[in-house]
């Protein structure tokens, strides 16, 4: 079967629930709304309240995530997961997570309208801590779905110093009841995701849609540079063990390093604490951050290798120590091959070329990987902005999206996929 689209109406549905959905913020000025407040209280009801408009039946598990069902083949049945997320950042823009959210309501709400019978069913995913903005944990939502939730982050607490638990407990929560949250594997067929892309590669393409091949690992390192204090105006230069100088270069490596890699890779030195911070005395120690991200761990490491052994070698040649150490590991997430292929035709059908690309940011799918297989479409943003007000994808591309997910559903009718994951080397 296959259904009449008008594009149009869906985005211009799309843009009105994501400006709705955007008004739901702590704060009158910005849009901020974090993982169990209020303000995600109200958010989590309007997306239920779309839900059942949408003809889903609505239930929520003890970690918050809504969940909009439809099971035309009884809810034994497999299940397909399409979702993202309804929590922010701190003066956040209104796509990230809630567009993938009103996609997946719009789509399957058409599918269920249409009378399309598949032999499994279909659930629409709202999950709440994405971001990891309030807590010390992120995917703990996902993770609880995957069943790998660890019971050691409801200890965690915000800045307040309420706990991830107390704050459950507080949302009307039984923490006790986490492990029921999570889905029995051989009953879900896949994960799919439309999100925004949060980086300029489809606009300057002219593409509106792309499909995803991974979603990137990441490591992040803290280097201490350590030098000698000295007189700004008395040290000659060849006499100098400049910590600060000595990072700048390391810093300037960590950039070649990722412009010579081939698979996308990024690097960022974002923090950089100088000591002893005067403008009359050499720098003696530095302490900065990298954060390296790629769709290749096997890369990701030859990177991690390369920057050691250069950090040392500057370090030797201007007479300074150096200490690296790993703060945070994430591996890569492929995505799954044939989900990659059924996404790129559902692209197809609507006249539009699907780029291939990798997600340097991280997303729900890495939690639920561990559930089962991952797809990933990303919808062009103007400018690649994300996680700023500025942040916006057109009702034009946010049509294509619902549309592209409705035909990729019409199509997806055997609840076995072919092949394995694909776009990360391992």
């Amino acid at each position: 079967m296959r259904i009449a689209l008008d594009i149009a109406a869906l985005g211009s549905r799309a843009a009105a629930m994501i400006e709705e959905l955007g008004a739901i913020s702590a704060r009158p000025d910005n849009l901020t709304r974090l993982f169990l407040t209020p303000e995600h209280r109200r958010a989590a009801d309007l997306v239920a309240r779309w839900m059942s408009e949408a003809g889903l039946a609505v239930d929520e598990d003890a970690l918050g995530t809504v969940r909009g069902g439809w099971y035309p083949a009884g809810k034994e049945a497999p299940r397909l997961l399409i979702g993202s997320h309804i929590d922010t950042v701190a003066n956040a823009g209104r796509y990230d997570g809630a567009m993938g959210v009103v996609l997946g309501i719009l789509a399957v709400g058409e599918i269920a309208r249409a009378g399309l019978t598949p032999p499994y069913g279909i659930d629409v995913l709202a999950f709440g801590d994405e971001e990891g903005t309030r807590f010390p944990t992120t995917l703990s939502s996902s993770a609880a779905i995957a069943g790998v939730f660890p019971p050691a982050s409801l200890a965690g607490a915000d800045s307040d110093g309420v706990s991830l638990r107390e704050a459950l407990i507080a949302y009307g929560k039984n923490p006790d009841d986490i492990p029921s949250a999570a889905y029995d594997p051989s009953r879900v067929i896949a994960y799919v995701e439309a999100h925004i892309e949060q980086g300029p590669v489809l606009e300057a393409e002219g593409q509106p849609l792309g499909v995803v091949t991974a979603i990137a690992g990441a490591s992040r390192l803290s280097v201490t540079v350590t030098g000698e204090a000295g007189h700004a105006g008395t040290v000659p230069m060849r006499m100098r063990r400049d910590a600060l100088l000595g990072a700048a270069e390391m810093a300037l490596e960590v950039e070649r390093i990722a412009r010579a890699d081939r698979h996308g890779m990024v690097a960022t030195v974002g923090r950089m604490h100088v000591e002893p911070g005067s403008v009359n005395v050499i720098p003696s120690r530095v302490v900065f951050t990298v954060d390296l991200r790629s769709g290749s761990d096997m890369s990701r490491r030859e990177a991690l290798t390369r920057f050691e052994r250069e950090a040392h070698r500057i370090a030797d040649r201007r007479g300074l120590g150096v200490v690296i150490s790993a703060f945070h590991e994430v591996a890569t997430v492929p995505c799954y091959r044939d989900l990659q292929l059924r996404l790129g035709n559902a692209v197809a059908d609507l006249g539009h070329r699907a780029p291939s690309l990798a997600s340097g940011a991280g997303h729900d799918g890495q939690a639920m990987s561990k559930l089962c297989p991952v797809g990933m479409l990303f919808v062009r943003c103007r400018g690649g902005i994300s996680h700023n007000p500025a942040e916006y994808t057109s009702p034009e591309d946010m049509g294509l999206a619902a549309a592209a997910l409705i035909r990729f559903i019409e199509r997806f009718q055997l609840p076995q996929l072919d092949g394995g994951p694909s776009g990360a080397q391992t």
